[in-house]
């Protein structure tokens, strides 16, 4: 995907994007070739349709608000009071987001202010809790666990299925009883979860 692929020095900043994705250099240097890659106008930005050609995300049940992970919350529309996503995502956003679906490194530990790296235990189950969040109100209610329900197991099961399985999920996690499912209890549902296994993209092998 060209030269300016070949080197470190073509990417900016790309020591500080080692030291806080804990990518390797030669693992950042495979990334910068694939944005490139879904870079086709080479403004050195993507939108979303870009994605649509990352065979991992378009053969995922929920690839869709995967892709909208990378487009974080940009600002909110002061006449609709809406919160809007980006419209585009630079390589070092990218490379930041791509960072939670590293295996966890358990000898990385942080030093002082430095924040929890992207690839550690709390901060992929945070990734995964905002998959499902998608009103960012900080608890999974029972109409967003269908939604992902639906996506992910489609017409292999009925409505009345999705919905006793949605009600079993949450009566399990739903410690305080309140009918939703706070990050505290999404966590602790987990804690058996191999999450490395379940948070992984092929091309980051």
């Amino acid at each position: 995907m060209g030269s300016s692929s070949s080197s470190l020095n073509n990417i900016p900043n790309a020591q500080e994007l080692i030291q806080e994705t804990g990518f390797s250099a030669a693992h950042l240097l495979r990334l910068h070739e694939r944005f490139e890659f879904l870079d086709k106008d080479q403004k050195g930005e993507l939108r979303p349709q870009d994605f649509a050609a990352v065979r991992e995300l378009a053969m995922n049940p929920i690839g869709d608000r995967i892709v909208a992970a990378f487009f974080s919350p940009g600002y909110i529309n002061l006449r609709t009071l809406k919160t809007l996503l980006k419209e585009t995502v630079d390589f070092p956003t990218f490379v930041q987001v791509l960072a939670h679906f590293r295996p966890t490194d358990t000898n990385r530990t942080r030093e002082g202010t430095q924040r929890e790296p992207a690839n550690s235990r709390t901060s992929k189950l945070k990734f995964a809790f905002q998959l499902y969040d998608q009103d960012r109100d900080g608890k999974i209610s029972r109409a967003e666990l269908l939604q992902v329900l639906r996506a992910m197991m489609g017409m292999q099961v009925t409505e009345e299925q999705l919905q006793s399985i949605a009600d079993r999920a949450i009566q399990e996690a739903d410690l305080d009883k309140d009918d939703a499912i706070s990050f505290d209890e999404f966590k602790k549902s987990l804690e058996k979860v191999d999450i490395d296994h379940k948070m992984s993209i092929r091309f980051l092998r």
